[in-house]
């Protein structure tokens, strides 16, 4: 990486691309941290393909610039170290695992010990050992999926593009590529993630991205953007009541249903001060349950007016 771009995996700035009459990118500007996961989200045709597609020069944008790694996305250095599950890939059915993992590895110009030692270690740490010398006609899906994140790490790469990692597996296999990012995490491997299972990326991600049609909405740290909004129910004991006074002297307004209060409050600190104010006025409170907004809802809020597609 070069000096002028320490500490950042991928820039992009000004990302423009128009398919004849249709705009898929509309100046998106991004930075993505080194050693991050990072989470590219929004609804179908919003541009993340074309934008993962631009960030790996395998379309040339129609304006913008894409820096990966301190170098342009075009230079060969920088594709080298880079690594990339598509969400819709065809492997080569013929070759067993362990022959479909030395191709890659010789294709990354690894030397034959290393590469045989690296695809025993991503065999069995993607739960594949025991297919090492099947042929991958006979693999699942999720064992196609796994085999194509093996792929994908084989040469060790610094950045790592990830389309619909988990789609086709099961909870295990979820659990085990969810497991594998959090390894790149540590070794300081920036993950480049798509996906539309927001309960993956809520788990998994540092930072999120919204994008939406070809812009970026929204950036920013998840546990940042999921603690902004805090919907809290605080239940009253039976009896209780409160006059339009007592309700009007609140910090935050309340609906009021039945015996309980619901309040939404833009953080969860702010929870303390409210209950305070409450037994201030003599309210018996028996339960307070502050909930987080989930990342559903956030991303429903964010494209609010998008089709679905």
């Amino acid at each position: 990486m070069s000096d002028g771009d320490s500490g950042v995996a991928l820039r992009i700035e000004g990302l423009t691309k128009q398919y004849g009459p249709t705009l898929a990118l509309d100046g998106l500007d991004l930075e993505v941290a080194q050693g991050e996961v990072f989470g590219f989200l929004g609804p179908n045709g919003a541009g993340k393909t074309t934008a993962v597609k631009i960030c790996l020069d395998l379309v040339r944008p129609s304006a913008g610039s894409v820096t990966v790694l301190g170098l342009p996305a075009s230079d060969w250095r920088a594709r080298r170290r880079v690594g990339f599950l598509p969400e819709h890939f065809r492997f080569q059915e013929w070759l067993t695992a362990r022959e479909f993992l030395d191709v890659h590895g010789r294709l990354c110009g690894m030397p034959a010990p290393q590469r045989r030692q690296r695809g025993v270690e991503l065999l069995e740490r993607l739960d594949l050992s025991r297919q090492t010398d099947q042929q991958l006609r006979v693999f699942s899906k999720g064992m196609l999926q796994r085999i194509g994140l093996a792929q994908a790490l084989i040469h060790g790469p610094q950045i790592v593009f990830l389309d619909e990692p988990t789609s086709g597996l099961d909870p295990l296999g979820r659990r085990i590529v969810r497991d594998v990012i959090q390894d790149l995490r540590r070794q300081g491997t920036t993950v480049f993630l798509n996906s539309h299972l927001l309960s993956e990326i809520e788990v998994t991600c540092d930072r999120v991205g919204f994008v939406r049609r070809g812009r970026l909405v929204h950036c920013g740290p998840l546990s940042e953007l999921l603690a902004a909004a805090t919907e809290v129910e605080i239940t009253l004991d039976p009896g209780t009541e409160l006059t339009a006074a007592d309700l009007a002297s609140l910090p935050h307004e309340a609906v009021v249903v039945g015996e309980r209060l619901l309040f939404r409050l833009s953080d969860e600190s702010l929870v303390p001060d409210l209950v305070a104010r409450l037994v201030a006025l003599g309210v018996r409170i028996r339960s307070v349950r502050p909930q987080r907004s989930s990342l559903e809802e956030v991303f429903l809020e964010l494209m609010e007016g998008e089709g679905a597609g």
